[in-house]
């Protein structure tokens, strides 16, 4: 099978995405007072609505419909003043009502988009010339939203026996209807993904999005969150779509990227070969790496979709949109704008302290601790060591980036000094001290051993001047020798310099 890159040199792909996102900070599900909580005993939290008995009514969840509204506010959508629900049906144990509640053509929010920015590596998947590329290769893709609609989630069924948890092979099939009725939002976007990697970004941007809106804890790997990607392919240049197969049920970024890259390869092989690309279901096998077929795919047909008898239609007022929109946070990209604004972050930096919620709070604390000039070191800090730790403190995050902004222990002592206090009440200021860590910036001290190194590494004086850049590396450890490794390397490197280019 052809690589991804080669593919794309003479097929493009047309990816669009539904994400299912679970409103999993909401105390009750969607139409009845049941408690949300997927961790309890199995079918502990069931009433008639939610397990579909005859004369059960549905009350919508006002929470619910406050959040989505939310997430087409800070999406870039038209939040419609006038939608309704309507019934989609089809028969399936996990859900006992033997149809879906979900929203029709209109939905309560239509018609936004996202951009990303595409770099590095993912940028060079995308080699056509549709979008405008900056001089290092990166872009900008606006990728439109078509709606966010409200549903409610499914049953969730537990195949006993079967490998990985699948039907196939299985001895029976156990239900837990504590996660039917769940409030459930569904993002569909237009088809204008091109790469796996504007799947991935894209699917990353939302997450965000959503984690610092506070409407769902955005869990891949529990199934609050989940994705199912559209794929078909067509001859570059030309318009008309080819035939989509669909990727259901999505749980990694990783996973959403590694589908649609074989997916991509798979449809150019078949097409390639004179085959048949047929629009069908199929499922991702991380441990094969593979797709294989789950079903064909229905069509809106098949569901005999009709509006809910038992549910009023809806009219938003003003007031209550305007209620959502004043609890939109600042979103993320506006906090990495600010970041770089406020402190000369790097955009890099930047965007990913921002992208957290929890991170960014942490960040924030962190930074009133350390002051403005401080900050770059933090970030860096934050970016670079904090992830590989526990449990540190905003005070010992705020302590370590201080010590290094004054160069007073290397970027390896200060990994040292935090696995010594990670978990604990430890202050990285008495580590350093205790073992002897602080480093000289005595700049009449420090000469003198650069002073004293020069004089009898005359050989790598030489070796310098005549164009060896690299030797002045071996020049600092020797001066780092000599100081018993109290002096500070970056001084050191400074003053060597100055020296050997006087």
């Amino acid at each position: 099978m052809k690589k991804l890159a080669e593919v794309l040199r003479d097929w493009e792909a047309v990816i669009g995405l539904e994400v299912h996102t679970e409103l999993t900070t909401l105390e009750t599900k969607m139409f009845c007072n049941c408690r949300l909580s997927h961790d309890d005993d199995p079918n502990a939290n069931v009433c008639p609505i939610c397990l579909g008995m005859p004369g059960a009514l549905p009350v919508p969840n006002e929470k619910a419909i406050e959040s989505i509204v939310m997430a087409g506010i800070a999406t870039n959508c038209e939040v419609m003043r006038h939608s309704m629900f309507y019934r989609k049906h089809y028969f399936y144990p996990d859900m006992a009502k033997n149809f879906q509640t979900t929203q029709g053509p209109v939905a309560f929010v239509m018609h936004g988009h996202l951009d990303l920015e595409v770099s590095g590596q993912g940028a060079k998947e995308r080699p056509d010339s549709t979008v405008e590329k900056a001089q290092d290769g990166s872009y900008v893709a606006s990728i439109r939203i078509l709606r966010i609609h409200m549903e409610e989630d499914a049953a969730k069924m537990n195949h006993v026996g079967g490998a990985e948890g699948r039907i196939g092979g299985a001895s029976e099939s156990l239900i837990d209807y504590n996660r039917c009725g769940t409030p459930l939002i569904e993002l569909v976007t237009e088809p204008d993904l091109r790469t796996p990697e504007e799947a991935r970004l894209f699917m990353e941007k939302l997450r965000q999005t959503f984690l610092t809106l506070g409407i769902s804890d955005c869990s891949l790997e529990s199934g609050s969150m989940r994705c199912d990607g559209n794929i078909s392919l067509r001859r570059r240049g030309e318009t008309r779509f080819g035939t989509k197969t669909e990727m259901k049920n999505i749980n990694s970024l990783k996973s959403l990227h590694d589908a649609l890259e074989y997916e991509i390869c798979r449809q150019a092989e078949v097409l390639e070969e004179g085959g048949i690309v047929y629009q069908e279901t199929r499922h991702w096998e991380p441990s094969r790496r593979r797709t294989v077929v789950m079903r064909v795919k229905e069509t809106a047909d098949d569901y005999r979709m009709y509006p809910d008898p038992d549910l009023a239609p809806f009219d938003l007022s003003d007031e209550f949109v305007e209620r959502c929109r004043a609890r939109v946070p600042e979103l993320p990209d506006a906090k990495r704008d600010r970041y770089v604004a406020t402190w000369g972050l790097r955009r890099s930096d930047a965007t990913q302290l921002a992208g957290d919620p929890a991170v960014a709070r942490f960040f924030e604390d962190a930074a009133d601790v350390t002051g403005a000039k401080v900050v770059p070191t933090l970030a860096n800090v934050m970016v670079n060591l904090v992830p590989s730790f526990k449990a540190l403190t905003v005070a010992q995050v705020a302590s370590i980036s201080s010590l290094l902004a004054a160069d007073a222990i290397t970027f390896a002592q200060a990994r040292e000094v935090l696995e010594v206090v990670d978990g604990t009440e430890g202050d990285p200021e008495r580590v350093v001290d205790e073992r002897g860590m602080r480093q000289s910036t005595d700049t009449d001290a420090l000469g003198a051993i650069v002073d004293e190194v020069l004089g009898r590494c005359t050989a790598q004086v030489q070796q310098y001047r005549d164009g060896n850049r690299k030797v002045l590396g071996f020049l600092v450890g020797q001066c780092m020798k000599a100081s018993k490794g109290s002096g500070n390397p970056k001084m050191f490197n400074q003053l060597l310099a100055q020296r050997l280019e006087a």
